[in-house]
């Protein structure tokens, strides 16, 4: 999954310090933040954001004020921080724009547990749920069942194309050359002219990847080797 871009909208720096700390602990890296709704609206404009947490009271303009205006100008997902806990105030979020609602005083690891729930269904996929299943996209990997399933149809894989799907899916987003992924999958020592890794790179590609001839989840790097992209679909190979 790409890395998500937040946006933390809170004027008061005790919370806003929770949050990065919080939320940096929990492998967000890509974080900004706005002491006020004009800069708020001002970083919208530059940049694009997955998900805004937006207080509602700012200096100036309110949250609820600016929401639809980043609606405009944004597709990014909003969360509300609030001391309002009224129904009233919760509906009035939701009605300018709201996708999450979260009260003060509140607990910062639920927030960070929303706000991954949330864009793992927004961004389509949910790369790691379980210590055995992987989820991506339309590809699923139960390692306890030993079943791989694309677009939810079985897929039969030979024992050791299985085994390398599995060390994909374990190193997502990794780089690995030939004689890395040999030594690493067949544990012996690649002699060099070996085709082995690519053999069943095909084979793989032919089980797993909607075209095969255009992978999405398994690309080449030209001349370094192979990479695993758990979001298949969203990226080109090259």
């Amino acid at each position: 999954m790409k890395e998500p871009n937040l946006l933390i909208v809170e004027d008061e720096k005790a919370i806003l310090h929770m949050l990065m700390t919080i939320l940096t602990r929990e492998n967000f890296r890509s974080i900004d933040t706005a002491g006020s709704a004009e800069e708020a609206l001002v970083l919208c404009k530059e940049k694009s954001y997955d998900l805004v947490l937006l207080d509602i009271t700012l200096p100036g303009r309110s949250g609820l004020e600016i929401c639809p205006l980043i609606r405009e100008i944004s597709d990014a997902s909003i969360f509300f921080l609030t001391a309002r806990s009224t129904d009233l105030d919760k509906l009035s979020g939701f009605a300018v724009g709201a996708d999450d609602y979260i009260t003060k005083p509140f607990n910062p690891l639920e927030v960070a547990a929303r706000i991954k729930a949330h864009l793992r269904r927004r961004l389509g996929i949910a790369p790691r749920i379980a210590a055995n299943l992987f989820e991506y996209g339309p590809l699923t990997v139960n390692t306890s069942a030993g079943e791989v399933k694309l677009q939810d149809k079985p897929v039969e894989l030979p024992a050791q194309v299985y085994q390398l799907l599995l060390f994909f899916c374990r190193h997502p987003n990794q780089l690995f050359s030939k004689s890395q992924l040999y030594e690493k999958v067949w544990n012996e020592e690649f002699l060099g002219e070996d085709n082995t890794v690519m053999v069943h790179i095909r084979k793989l590609r032919e089980k797993i990847e909607i075209n095969p001839s255009s992978p999405k989840f398994i690309v080449t790097v030209r001349g370094l080797g192979y990479k695993f992209i758990p979001e298949g679909g969203n990226h080109e190979s090259t």
